[in-house]
């Protein structure tokens, strides 16, 4: 409970800076970060749910303009370059050992169980954001995952014809549709663990928080961080060969610049769907 009430004390501080810092961002355009963008943290209830970075194509939002404010640069890339140590360091050294060890189908099953409980995020945001339409997909969905698919560890509904097409994107969480609001990124945000965030996307995390029922579980601080880190884990060792965040900074001359870009450009194209 006192957890809970300090979250949501966070919330209203944060909601008040990104009200402030939206305004300074009209007001002070001209001394902004002109970045140009490209990555993938997905949101909280990201329904594909990999790793905190995905497919992204690059080309398509090549003119998507986005303006930030990095005034905490020091701190970022502390954070920033802390995260990329523990990634290269432990989390992909655990994420192989535990790809060699477990097979690739169970290793789904679990990616599919966490996407299946993340259900209200997604439906909430999509009403909040009025795609009604994806709302009724996701809830579609979720009853057919819980009841058929063993609580979600299967997808059946994965190859089951749409009820219309092109199917409408879904929301991904509370940092989206605060976007689509048209509330500014404030500044630009490094946290440890988490990785690349702002003052909106942080708020939205945070309000994510209250819609994820692991929440509302009888859990201590240590064990939410070990499902937490096995969930990164699990998704990791899915895509040791495909990891879009190598992608991005393995040729980069300034990784952190270059995963910045490439995280304001995605949540740009996250505003846009």
């Amino acid at each position: 409970m006192n957890l809970r009430l300090v979250i949501a004390f966070v919330l209203t501080a944060l909601l008040l800076v990104g009200a402030g810092s939206a305004l300074a961002a009209d007001a002070n355009r001209g001394d902004k970060i002109v970045v140009s963008q490209l990555t993938d943290m997905k949101g909280a209830g990201a329904a594909t749910d990999s790793s905190d970075y995905a497919d992204f194509n690059d080309d398509e939002y090549a003119d998507t303009k986005t303006l930030i404010n990095d005034p905490l640069v020091v701190w970022n890339k502390f954070w920033f370059y802390f995260n990329d140590a523990m990634f290269h360091g432990v989390l992909k050294p655990v994420a192989t050992g535990y790809a060699w060890a477990v097979p690739a189908k169970p290793r789904q099953w679990v990616r599919n169980f966490f996407v299946n409980m993340l259900f209200p995020v997604r439906f909430v945001n999509d009403i909040l954001q009025g795609k009604f339409d994806a709302a009724y997909m996701e809830f579609s969905k979720f009853i057919a995952n819980t009841s058929f698919g063993l609580l979600g560890f299967v997808d059946v509904t994965a190859d089951k014809k749409k009820l219309w097409l092109p199917e409408r994107p879904t929301a991904d969480g509370f940092g989206q549709t605060l976007g689509k609001a048209q509330v500014g990124h404030g500044v630009y945000l490094v946290w440890p663990f988490l990785g690349p965030s702002s003052v909106r996307e942080t708020v939205g995390w945070v309000g994510d928080y209250f819609l994820d029922p692991l929440s509302y579980c009888d859990l201590t601080l240590l064990e939410m961080a070990g499902i937490k880190a096995y969930k990164n884990v699990n998704n990791i060792s899915l895509e040791l060969q495909t990891n879009e965040y190598e992608a991005i900074t393995s040729g980069a001359i300034d990784k952190y610049a270059a995963v910045r870009d490439a995280y304001i450009r995605f949540r740009a194209k996250k505003v846009q769907e």
